[in-house]
């Protein structure tokens, strides 16, 4: 089964997705959309276009694990994008760190200015995947 990661942002959102196998996540794109009901028709159109049938949106928790503002923020979204999504599910989960181990990478590899900008979220999107996929195995 395919699955798409969504890390959501307040101006850009990192979308990626996993092969048939649910070995490999591989960025897709990044979705530029402040507004929240245009980004979760924009989200569904990316799960249709990508055959996806399960959607893992990432939840920001806090350190501590408490959830804030921002966390509560996407579990609002996942559940409008849950209402809509009729190829499967959507879970959320656990993406702290994801952003900072984004940049990381991107460090390693060089990546600056407009270009990393351009990227960091998807980036991101397929560390929240690679987990999950880790953890369902």
């Amino acid at each position: 089964m395919i699955i798409m990661s969504v890390d959501l942002g307040d101006a850009r959102t990192g979308i990626a997705v996993s092969d048939k196998g649910e070995g490999f996540a591989f960025p897709r794109t990044v979705i530029n959309e402040w507004n929240k009901d245009k980004l979760i028709e924009k989200i569904l159109i990316e799960a249709k276009n990508s055959a996806a049938e399960k959607i893992v949106v990432g939840l920001p928790k806090n350190m501590d694990g408490s959830l804030g503002f921002k966390a509560q923020e996407c579990i609002e979204i996942a559940e409008k994008i849950r209402q809509s999504f009729t190829a499967g599910e959507v879970v959320m989960w656990d993406e702290r760190c994801t952003t900072v181990s984004a940049h990381h990478a991107l460090n390693a590899t060089n990546t600056r200015g407009k270009k990393r900008k351009a990227i960091v979220d998807a980036v991101a999107a397929t560390m929240i995947l690679e987990d999950y996929l880790r953890a369902i195995k």
